[in-house]
């Protein structure tokens, strides 16, 4: 008996048991068709991020695919990075670097692949790409003696007296590089140290000591000196190693401290302390 009163509902407790029942199963309707936007948006945001992997898994295609360019380089400069990029050993990239240390370059394929000691298969990729400097091709195609070819009765020019010439002869040289020469000794009025050709832009360390081979400052030039000590910084600028912001720091310099001294220039900031000997040989102190 016990058992079967939990079963006995009067009417009204079963009136309100079957308003619950409704209540829950009206609810249940209401939530899915009043509110279907929470189904949208995870829809939405699903599709999107579908469209997001297709893009994802198509970079990673590209990437696959990806084969990179490779412009034309001067071989005699190529760097660990650069060497395994194009395929070389360690010992392969080894065998260059040692040969550059002797201050010594590759001047064609051939002698890359000699000192490299790389497989004719890599040679044969990578060897289009090989870009020398216009002078070595030159040695090549044109018929000309240079300089470096006599070794003997050799006749030592000052470099201030030079002729294009006379400069073309020099095993490295061109009609740009004689050019440009010739026209930084116009620049100074004239050469006083064979070190100057270091400032040259395109002459190569190996040109360089051909140069010096045959050439020297036998005699210093007659100069028009620069006044330091009275000259604008419009004035000063027109000296090649004088930039406007070091000609600025020497007047700057020289309004706060009086006249310069050789040993005042070296305390002004910017100043080519390495130049030191050579720039005082055109100033007028």
């Amino acid at each position: 008996m016990k058992f079967k009163s939990y079963f006995q509902y009067s009417k009204s407790q079963r009136s309100g048991i079957f308003l619950l029942i409704i209540i829950c199963v009206v609810s249940q309707f209401a939530f899915f068709y009043l509110y279907p936007s929470s189904n949208k948006t995870n829809s939405i945001e699903k599709q999107k991020w579908l469209a997001f992997q297709t893009v994802i898994d198509s970079l990673k295609t590209e990437k696959i695919n990806y084969i990179p360019k490779i412009y034309p380089f001067n071989p005699n400069f190529i760097t660990d990075y650069k060497g395994s990029k194009l395929g070389m050993s360690v010992a392969e990239i080894d065998r260059l670097l040692d040969f550059r240390k002797t201050n010594q370059y590759v001047n064609s394929a051939s002698e890359f692949q000699k000192v490299t000691q790389i497989s004719d298969s890599l040679l044969k990729a990578i060897s289009p790409y090989f870009k020398f400097p216009d002078w070595v091709n030159k040695r090549v195609t044109n018929n000309f003696k240079p300089y470096e070819k006599k070794t003997e009765n050799r006749v030592i020019i000052d470099i201030n007296l030079a002729t294009k010439e006379d400069l073309i002869k020099v095993y490295g040289i061109g009609p740009a590089l004689s050019d440009r020469i010739l026209k930084q000794k116009e620049l100074f009025g004239g050469f006083v140290s064979m070190n100057q050709l270091d400032d040259i832009w395109g002459l190569q360390p190996e040109v360089i000591e051909n140069l010096n081979k045959y050439f020297e400052v036998t005699t210093l030039p007659k100069i028009k000196k620069i006044d330091i000590n009275n000259s604008s910084i419009k004035e000063l600028m027109l000296f090649p190693y004088f930039k406007y912001s070091l000609a600025k720091a020497i007047v700057t310099y020289r309004s706060m401290n009086g006249n310069l001294k050789i040993e005042d220039l070296s305390n002004i900031k910017g100043f080519p302390v390495d130049k030191l000997k050579i720039i005082a040989l055109y100033l007028e102190l």
